[in-house]
């Protein structure tokens, strides 16, 4: 599923997707954090609540802030029964410290279609990241 006409995250570009009309943020937007988006390279993101346009969606599992390949795996817990989803620092829309929480510029829809995040799987695949790069309109590096 595209990213929606009303995602806010970064530069925009308009691709066409069928009859969907979708924007893609750029690559450095969707591997890096936003500027406005409040992250500090000393904070660990680990067991920050996570909330979609729509509502909670689970907790932070990982976090990587590497250069261009920033990123947070999130635990869905219950909601889609422990499905992990790697998603691009690009679709932060904010980070709140004080509450410990993570806002995303996506929705629980879009959420639950992305591609599973499974480490076991993806050890030693080089390419792995393209396939969530992929799903979010951009391919990774």
């Amino acid at each position: 599923m595209p990213l929606p006409s009303g995602y806010r995250g970064g530069r925009r570009h308009r691709h066409t997707y069928g009859y969907r009309e979708a924007r893609a943020v750029t690559e450095k937007d969707i591997w890096g954090y936003r500027e406005d988006a409040g992250h500090d390279s000393g904070i660990d993101l680990v067991g920050y609540k996570v909330e979609a346009t729509d509502g909670h969606i689970g907790k932070v599992d990982k976090h990587s802030a590497d250069f261009r390949s920033s990123h947070i795996v999130v635990d869905t817990g219950v909601w889609i029964f422990g499905k992990h989803v790697l998603l691009p620092a690009g679709t932060i829309e904010r980070i709140d410290t004080a509450e410990e929480k993570v806002y995303l510029g996506l929705t629980k829809e879009q959420i639950k279609n992305a591609p599973d995040y499974d480490e076991a799987k993806y050890a030693g695949e080089p390419n792995f990241m393209d396939r969530f790069g992929h799903y979010y309109g951009q391919s990774h590096m």
